[in-house]
């Protein structure tokens, strides 16, 4: 089912929650809405559900009007964040329930009970109440009964919020698996990028109501279009710069921590411009001693906290004026070093992406 969103606007009173959203989800599609709280993207789900009515704009599957068409009758499946399971009732009976509401056969019945029962790996609970269910289980009782009635849409909001971190990356599995056996158009919404970006075949990130970019995860990690794009999609180093050469489409960027140049930029700026410069924690090489050091742009700074992590260890340094900049080291060599060391780290210019100057963006991150 192919998912269309015309000029969506939701307003409560003067207050947009949605404002001009145009989006096409493709057929098949794991899409993704992600940002932060009071984004507008549950809203959009409530709307694309039926729960809620767009103040303008239209909603179309396959190329059908259902703006006004009530939640009943879009063909839509839902798991709400707190599964909304009945409590009374067995694993086998929640998830019949919305199929005796559609008064199918005790035959067609079983059937999908079978189905959906071994897509989701429920064999040997289905006698089982809720409670006497792990949060995981719950979770894909709550899939099982949304899948059961065969959905040309699948709407998931914040599945996962409830469950502890590695019931988080097994269900991450779990509902990936889940979308390329059934292929149903999925639409998930989170405020956890990385479930967005392990997940996702397409994402649109959100902020206070408007739709700031679309697309694959590697794109909108690789190739943000706005310095809120590039800090909220994973960690990176937001320096405050000016503009102190523009030619053929490469940039020299005064900053706190000296002057970069790369050819890397959203837009065009000129000299005098404030910008953004983005640098990936991951791109800062540090400098160990053990090999030689052949970074275009060097920086000595101090190394204010050292975070390991086993697989990797994470740099948090500064410079004399205090401003602080950020490295992640993956397979660290043995070293010796600690806080209030200076540390020699490098950037190469195919890591440096010049973006528009944003006031409302946290910078040194």
């Amino acid at each position: 089912m192919e998912v269309t969103l015309d000029k969506i606007d939701k307003r409560y009173g003067k207050t947009y929650a949605v404002k001009q959203l145009d989006l096409k989800i493709e057929k098949g599609a794991l899409h993704f809405f992600l940002g932060p709280s009071g984004c507008g993207k549950t809203t959009t789900l409530r709307m694309l559900a039926g729960l809620e009515k767009p103040s303008s704009g239209r909603i179309l599957f396959n190329g059908k009007d259902v703006t006004s068409s009530p939640a009943a009758d879009r063909g839509i499946g839902m798991v709400f964040q707190n599964y909304a399971l009945w409590p009374h009732m067995t694993v086998q009976k929640n998830i019949e329930y919305g199929l005796k509401l559609r008064k199918l056969s005790q035959e067609e019945i079983r059937k999908r009970m079978d189905e959906v029962v071994g897509i989701t790996q429920l064999d040997g609970y289905t006698e089982r109440l809720p409670g006497q269910l792990s949060g995981g289980q719950q979770q894909r009782v709550a899939l099982a009964r949304a899948l059961a009635i065969r959905p040309n849409v699948l709407l998931l909001d914040e599945p996962l919020s409830n469950l502890d971190a590695r019931l988080r990356l097994d269900m991450r599995d779990n509902i990936s698996r889940i979308h390329k056996q059934t292929g149903i158009t999925t639409i998930y919404v989170t405020h956890d990028q990385k479930e967005a970006l392990s997940m996702g075949t397409a994402v649109s990130v959100m902020k206070q109501g408007h739709m700031i970019q679309t697309g694959s995860p590697r794109t909108l990690y690789h190739h943000p279009n706005s310095s809120f794009i590039a800090s909220f999609i994973g960690e990176t180093n937001l320096l405050s710069g000016k503009v102190t050469q523009a030619s053929g489409g490469t940039y020299s960027v005064s900053t706190a921590f000296g002057e970069f140049r790369t050819a890397r930029a959203v837009g065009a700026h000129k000299v005098g411009d404030k910008v953004h410069l983005s640098i990936r924690h991951e791109a800062v090489d540090v400098d160990f001693g053990r090999a030689p050091f052949n970074s275009e742009f060097t920086l000595k700074l101090r190394l204010e906290h050292l975070t390991y992590l086993g697989e990797s260890e994470q740099f948090k340094l500064k410079n004399d004026s205090g401003d602080f900049f950020k490295s992640t080291v993956f397979h660290t060599p043995e070293h010796n070093i600690s806080d209030g060391d200076e540390i020699t780290c490098g950037v190469s210019a195919e890591d440096i992406v010049v973006l528009p100057f944003q006031e409302d963006t946290d910078s040194g991150t």
